[in-house]
């Protein structure tokens, strides 16, 4: 059901109804503490030729009527009201609703920086060919509004990332990272909504199976949030829907091993950096250096210091961890 309230006295004018260069698509469930500042980040894009299409998913919590109060201020912003259906069916049907040809994805405690359209459109119209594009993350607190202060950055690939990049620490991590070509989007058919846990992980890597090209842009453009009560905290539930993800792709035993045991000090390294489960942190560095050592030692700086962290995190009291490993 698309929502469209009338805009009140005051409201911003000029806006062009002509078709927006990107849309930006938003699923939202029970955000109502950090959709707004989400919303805002977009809001003070200096890019300001696109649209929004903000996707509530069956919300309890009052999401709905501050996405509504919203776009009553600002006539960029459309609403989207379905019974819950998961996050994947949100994005789908916002890009299937968006008009733009590229598409932008924030999820609702996500955060970006103010120059994030501006450099992705300029980057496609430069390189027409690009199925998708991503940038660097800055992982933030829970509680922070700004991408400032992160002492913890991710890092593009020296190359247009392949399928085993994806599949191992997937230098793209959060849907909130990607800037993708509508049409591209709709021929390889969107996120797969039989997936609870790396959905947008699986999307890119069936993109760069399918032959999609993928760019990166050396600047920090997204501020990822680390929700405690996320999908993306339960550890445990993602290592075994990444297992599932990597059964599509990857047969030869000795490959499989060689991703795991990458993806696993990537599942350690989240765990240090959210304050959560030490032990489980320790768990994943023990299985990753099992599965195959020498892949998980790979940038030997990044995985000694998952390992030392790892050895010493639990030692460490919880609030003090998220401060040392953030």
């Amino acid at each position: 059901m698309i929502l469209s309230p009338v805009l009140p006295a005051g409201s911003p004018r000029g806006y062009d109804k002509t078709l927006p260069q990107i849309s930006v698509v938003i699923p939202v469930y029970n955000a109502a503490a950090t959709i707004a500042a989400s919303v805002g980040s977009v809001l003070a894009q200096t890019f300001s030729d696109f649209e929004i299409i903000a996707v509530d998913d069956g919300s309890s919590d009052e999401s709905l009527a501050l996405l509504l109060g919203l776009a009553g201020r600002d006539p960029r912003i459309q609403v989207i009201s379905q019974r819950n259906g998961g996050v994947s069916s949100a994005r789908n049907l916002g890009v299937e609703t968006a008009s733009a040809p590229l598409v932008a994805f924030l999820d609702s405690d996500d955060l970006w920086a103010c120059d994030k359209l501006a450099l992705h459109v300029a980057l496609h119209a430069e390189m027409p060919e690009l199925a998708a594009s991503y940038a660097k993350i800055a992982f933030i607190a829970q509680d922070a509004d700004t991408l400032d202060g992160a002492r913890t950055i991710s890092t593009l690939t020296p190359h247009p990332p392949r399928l085993v990049d994806v599949l191992g620490e997937n230098p793209v991590c959060t849907a909130s990272n990607l800037v993708v070509r509508r049409d591209r989007f709709l021929r390889v058919g969107g996120f797969d909504t039989c997936l609870k846990f790396a959905e947008d992980q699986e999307f890119v890597a069936r993109l760069v199976s399918r032959g999609g090209k993928i760019d990166g842009i050396d600047s920090v453009l997204t501020g990822y949030r680390f929700s405690p009560d996320g999908l993306s905290m339960d550890h445990t539930q993602m290592h075994a829907g990444w297992r599932v993800l990597v059964d599509r792709y990857i047969e030869d035993p000795t490959i499989r091993a060689s991703l795991e045991a990458l993806y696993c000090r990537y599942l350690a390294r989240r765990l240090l950096r959210s304050g959560g489960s030490p032990l489980r942190a320790l768990h994943f560095v023990v299985r990753g250096l099992r599965l195959d050592s020498r892949s998980f030692m790979a940038e030997r700086k990044r995985a000694l210091a998952t390992v030392l962290a790892a050895c010493v995190a639990p030692l460490i009291p919880a609030a003090m961890r998220r401060h040392l490993f953030a």
